[in-house]
């Protein structure tokens, strides 16, 4: 957060979209949690659920639904609440630290290689042969790019990122620190008593407007590439394998992981931790349930999915239920089972 950044509350009902309710003179230097945030701080609540948490707070301004009830300091009412948040936060964010324009003293450009106007080389940057680099493109310290690969404009590489031989990354496309675009795909087969790599000899193609979290890894294809479709947004710590194909804008959050040749479609979301085997077809605007999910067979589209192996979630959730009550039904059966016992062996004693 800029410390030096503070707003009257009417400012920041404009910067927002919203319309102001109270007092518009309110200064606020940041923005903290509804329990937490200050007189000189601003807040959001979501739903009118938390209205013990407002009556209390003491925050300066509060961002809320525009049909939200009335609230002890002044409140601005958004009809887009996420996107409104949204815009609160970006006016306290501090400026993104970049490299200046041009290319760093230490970092080794390929004399083949051709780079935009306007973009930032950092520190110790590798740029192979052949790579094409557009305009407005920022390069932090430490990034590796292979030969043969380009990479459109505006895109935004953090420290150490390394993209392979090859791969084709569109406009404005960011990734975070660690990640690898374009490592061998995982392929072997087996003879004569060990393992024998398999040669991937495809590429990666990521689309315009994708963003991948640090520590992510995008395989390169066996043969062809492996795609990741315009708006898809990718979490820390996923694995996007080989000739896997995503669709427009799917969400994958952390730890999810995609086998080889499996199919997304567009507007798909993967939960935490959710997988999907090879060779699979997913379809368009599917919803996975995080953690244990896991996807075992073709799914169609506009199917919400948990379990393992992945079932439409309403009939994995009752089965969950059942298995939940089966300590009580072990024992209502041991009761019947005595009863019958009792009711049998009366049924002999009797003359």
């Amino acid at each position: 957060m800029n410390d030096s950044t503070s707003f009257t509350t009417s400012e920041l009902a404009t910067i927002v979209g919203g319309t102001l309710d109270g007092d518009g003179n309110v200064r606020v230097i940041g923005v903290a949690d509804v329990g937490e945030a200050q007189p000189n701080e601003a807040s959001f609540v979501t739903n009118p659920k938390y209205a013990d948490k407002v009556a209390s707070s003491r925050a300066g301004v509060l961002l809320v639904p525009v049909d939200f009830g009335r609230t002890p300091m002044p409140a601005i009412r958004c009809q887009g609440l996420e996107r409104a948040v949204a815009s609160l936060l970006g006016a306290f964010a501090p400026p993104v630290v970049k490299p200046a324009s041009g290319i760093h003293p230490t970092a080794s450009v390929h004399r083949t290689a051709t780079i935009g106007p306007d973009s930032a080389i950092g520190p110790f940057v590798q740029i192979e042969a052949d790579v094409r680099i557009g305009a407005s493109v920022v390069i932090h310290a430490g990034c590796y790019i292979g030969r043969g690969t380009s990479l459109g404009d505006r895109c935004f590489l953090w420290p150490n990122v390394v993209v392979r031989d090859g791969c084709r990354i569109g406009n404005r496309v960011m990734i975070h620190s660690c990640s690898v675009i374009g490592a061998d795909g995982f392929g072997y087969y087996f003879e004569e008593g060990r393992h024998h790599k398999v040669p991937h000899i495809g590429g990666v193609i990521i689309e315009d407007d994708v963003e991948i979290g640090a520590c992510s890894c995008v395989d390169r294809a066996k043969f062809g590439f492996t795609v990741i479709g315009r708006g898809t947004k990718i979490d820390n710590q996923v694995q996007v394998a080989h000739n896997v194909r995503l669709g427009e804008g799917c969400l994958l959050a952390g730890h999810a992981g995609v086998a080889g040749s499996t199919r997304i479609g567009s507007f798909s979301a993967f939960g935490g931790k959710a997988a999907a085997l090879d060779n699979l077809t997913i379809g368009q605007r599917v919803r996975v349930a995080g953690g244990d999910t896991t996807i075992t067979h073709d799914i169609p589209d506009d199917m919400t999915v948990s379990g393992y192996p992945a079932q439409e979630n309403r009939k994995q959730l009752r089965e969950r239920a059942m298995i939940r009550r089966l300590p009580d039904l072990a024992q209502q059966i041991k009761d019947l089972i005595a009863r019958v016992e009792q009711l049998e062996a009366a049924a002999h004693d009797r003359p």
